[in-house]
């Protein structure tokens, strides 16, 4: 069975400094023929015209979008026609400083959505690392089976949703958690998912085409229901393009594609704004609710029970439903200078990244207190870090960044 993603790398001395948030890039783009394969021509050509914006449907670029992406080497046009998928290594660590997603229009169609795969694939942990004395870490968890949420998804996990984007390996996914805007109470547009989400680490730059759909396959299909599926059926919320995105500058300066390291900062908010309009409407407004996070989670010891959230993508699972776990969680203690991780039991598998960690306060409130972010090669069980100050950098500074929008 094969594991969620091992992600970023903390090392000793690291600077805590944030990441800059993201280039918030607005332009919108019509693609056609995209290629589902996931290989390296995924995405396909796309065609369109992004001139002046006559009133007619055509779109308008603003120039200092235009002049940042100039900076970057990028042409417009040659990026709507698939320059995005040139992952040229010294051109991806160049533009590393600054995350740029023009939207382009249906390139996330139900077949590409469907064929993306984990990110997590033939990356895993190694229970034989864990039992150093690193830390403190509980022993290993009883593995708990992950259950089915039942359908629809909207009425019983409103917040959970699927995140898509472009890596140099082809066609991605991970899950995500609509969360709450300090500076727009009731209209937020911000999501919650791993940071190897959205980032590559030390040796690449911002992935590319990040979208979250809620509530993908809302309606729990599968088989030839699925395969047969209209882009309404499996994102009747629409599709949500990242227009900004932070993660922490741990991962950005240390990250790394293998092993366990630095999983306790493993997490990142994306700013969203809709495909195809919404009305005027907010995604947390679209969707009907979003979570609170909790930056002061309790100790491991006082947390009775945590539910986890996600779209496990690995085998035995297909990454097209939406899967819970719930358990109390134990330690897990890769780094001694990292903060102590949540872990539980959980059979989700690649896919889940990303997914939320609920946990219910004294108070009665759920809460956002976690995101999945590793687990074993041998499946069985999750681990996700604890919120704290970092955390809840990286979580303002993308909501000011947004703030008078």
């Amino acid at each position: 069975m094969r594991s969620i993603r091992p992600s970023f790398t903390l090392r000793r001395g690291a600077p805590r400094a944030l990441a800059a948030v993201a280039l918030a890039s607005t332009l919108a783009l019509t693609a056609t023929a995209c290629d589902s394969s996931g290989d390296d021509n995924a995405g396909g050509p796309a065609s369109a015209s992004a001139t002046a914006d006559t009133g007619d449907g055509k779109i308008k670029i603003p120039d200092d979008i235009k002049n940042k992406l100039k900076e970057h080497g990028i042409d417009i046009d040659k990026w709507k026609n698939g320059a995005w998928n040139n992952w040229n290594k010294g051109d991806w660590l160049r533009e590393a400083n600054d995350f740029i997603n023009p939207i382009i229009k249906g390139l996330w169609d139900p077949d590409r959505m469907r064929d993306a795969n984990d990110p997590d694939k033939d990356k895993g942990v190694d229970d034989n690392d864990l039992s150093g004395d690193q830390g403190v870490t509980d022993p290993t968890p009883d593995a708990v089976e992950a259950k089915a949420v039942r359908p629809t998804y909207h009425a019983n996990a409103a917040t959970a949703g699927k995140v898509f984007f472009d890596s140099p390996e082809g066609t991605m996914v991970c899950s995500a958690t609509v969360v709450e805007d300090p500076t727009h109470p009731g209209k937020s547009n911000l999501v919650w998912t791993a940071g190897h989400c959205v980032h590559a680490g030390k040796n690449g730059g911002w992935y590319r085409n990040i979208a979250f759909v809620p509530s993908y396959n809302d309606q729990g299909l599968t088989g030839t229901a699925l395969t047969q599926a209209t882009r309404s059926q499996i994102a009747p919320y629409g599709v949500w393009w990242g227009d900004g995105a932070q993660t922490s500058q741990q991962w950005i300066n240390q990250g790394g594609e293998t092993g366990g390291d630095g999983a306790s900062y493993d997490y990142a908010v994306i700013h969203v704004t809709p495909e195809q309009g919404s009305g005027g409407k907010s995604l947390e407004e679209t969707v009907g609710s979003a979570l609170p996070v909790n930056f002061g989670a309790p100790a491991v010891p006082k947390v009775s029970s945590i539910t986890a959230t996600g779209y496990p993508a690995a085998k035995p699972y297909d990454g097209s439903l939406l899967y819970q776990c719930a358990d109390r969680p134990g330690r897990l203690s890769i780094d001694a200078s990292a903060p102590t991780m949540y872990r539980i039991g959980c059979t989700m598998t690649g896919g889940a990244s990303g997914g939320g960690w609920v946990e219910t306060g004294a108070d009665g409130k759920a809460a956002l207190v976690s995101n999945t972010s590793i687990g074993p090669v041998s499946s069985g069980w999750l681990a996700g870090p604890r919120f704290g100050d970092v955390a809840k950098g990286v979580y303002e500074a993308v909501s000011k960044e947004f703030a008078d929008q």
